[in-house]
């Protein structure tokens, strides 16, 4: 595994962890040295991640100030992975948007962060309690999804993409 990859796994531990990541256990993980993990570290909060050493271990102030909205397409099957692979890399859906041509712009307010978060919703789906809003437009939606970081958005996109999940590259609204 090189570096980059390594540091974005890192990211994505700490992002998702519940509580503090000790430096002893990310080497034991990734099988390298305790001070590859320093480094590491280092290099990371230089790419401006906000990662904070505690003495329990590292945790990440992740104030989520990148938004980006995404176009994507698929079936009810592949709700829970599209959601999962945005709070995997650390990131959040904000909502869901569809225009219809015949109602216009429609949205719901998801904040969805987590798995747990996203079992949640599909468990609520599938018991009948509603269908979700990409149904009444054939599939098509849009997520806002927020991130801590550009390299986060990007990461999450590339993943979505690399499914088969988006749709065509939109325009950027100004970050926060």
């Amino acid at each position: 595994m090189k570096g980059t990859e390594r540091r974005q796994e890192i990211l994505k531990l700490i992002a998702n962890s519940g509580s503090p990541v000790s430096g002893a256990a990310l080497a034991k993980h990734f099988s390298v040295s305790r001070q590859v993990i320093v480094q590491d570290m280092a290099l990371l909060r230089a790419e401006r991640h906000d990662i904070i050493s505690t003495n329990r271990g590292y945790i990440l102030n992740n104030p989520l100030n990148f938004t980006r909205v995404i176009k994507a397409y698929h079936t009810d099957d592949d709700l829970a992975d599209e959601l999962n692979t945005i709070v995997d890399f650390g990131g959040t859906a904000v909502d869901v948007q569809v225009r219809h041509k015949v109602y216009g712009h429609m949205s719901a307010k998801l904040n969805i962060s987590s798995r747990l978060d996203v079992q949640k919703f599909v468990d609520d789906i599938k018991s009948g309690k509603s269908s979700p809003l990409k149904d009444i437009t054939s599939g098509y939606h849009y997520h806002t999804i927020a991130a801590n970081s550009e390299a986060t958005l990007d990461l999450i996109e590339k993943t979505l993409n690399e499914k088969g999940y988006l749709c065509e590259k939109l325009e950027q609204p100004e970050n926060k």
